[in-house]
């Protein structure tokens, strides 16, 4: 059984390609670059663009079971031509609170994304991740130069996850039985502050870490590489709301994979050297 997995560059994807090489499974992965993956041996990369239907075809042939993010650019396209080349199993990486009905643009789209999946008649399991703990890679270039942090919500509260249990968790609905119609929320073990993060990365990269308060006009005009105007709001308006306020933690990664999920301060051990101007390794 040939497994697909698209966005071969994404960190959960290259995660996810690493834990199903392990357990034997015959893997493709699938992305606009795929050479610029970095692919292991024994992993076929193959040139897929949800935006180009004619690339849908190699993409896949003979698969049973696709990895697939929730782009919103063709999607439709792709789940119908999934379901004709005989696809049997999507696993949908969408997103805590997922709606078509919601206000939030991000929960929006990802439940738009949901309901392309539903109607294409496949067996699909959703996997629904709150906040990454690779979010916070977006402080590397200052904790680099000056060993700072800057951001106007300090005591602000997430469950971060590691990309690994996500791809543990998306491995095991691919690869074993039971898990076809499942929905899981998936969070990291605790709730930690964002001034707690940066301290724990600090302790990984051996040095301290200091939290400068951001003005929120500056944090605006940081938040603009995740979408437009509206999306940057209501990251802020998320990020209020949690100030003080400890967010709830699932056990989803302990009642599908066994283990417990990774706590922050272990991500950013894995993550070490993202701060420090080297790379880390998918795991």
């Amino acid at each position: 059984m040939t497994i697909l997995v698209t966005g071969a560059r994404g960190r959960i994807a290259r995660s996810l390609v690493q834990q199903l090489l392990s357990n034997g499974a015959k893997v493709r992965a699938a992305g606009r670059e795929p050479a610029a993956a970095q692919l292991p041996e024994g992993v076929e990369a193959v040139a897929a663009d949800l935006a180009d239907p004619d690339t849908f075809g190699p993409a896949l042939d003979g698969v049973a079971g696709v990895f697939l993010y929730a782009e919103p650019r063709g999607l439709d396209g792709f789940v119908a031509a999934a379901r004709s080349a005989g696809v049997r199993h999507i696993v949908l990486l969408s997103a805590i609170g997922a709606s078509t009905d919601s206000a939030d643009p991000i929960a929006r789209m990802h439940g738009e994304a949901e309901r392309a999946v539903a109607a294409s008649g496949i067996a699909r399991t959703l996997l629904r991740p709150g906040g990454f703990a690779t979010n916070t890679l977006s402080w590397a270039p200052t904790i680099r130069a000056d060993g700072t942090v800057h951001d106007p919500f300090p005591e602000s509260h997430s469950t971060p996850i590691h990309e690994a249990d996500i791809a543990a968790v998306a491995a095991r609905a691919l690869t074993e039985p039971g898990h076809e119609g499942a929905v899981y929320e998936l969070t990291g073990p605790e709730s930690v502050t964002r001034r707690e993060q940066a301290d724990l990365i600090g302790e990984a990269i051996g040095q301290p870490v200091r939290f400068v308060l951001q003005s929120l006009d500056d944090h605006r005009e940081s938040l603009a590489q995740w979408g437009p105007p509206e999306m940057a709001e209501i990251l802020i308006e998320h990020a209020e709301d949690s100030v003080g306020r400890p967010a709830r933690a699932t056990d989803t990664v302990r009642r599908v994979t066994g283990r417990d999920a990774r706590p922050y301060a272990e991500w950013a051990r894995d993550h070490a050297p993202d701060f420090t101007g080297g790379s880390s390794r998918p795991r």
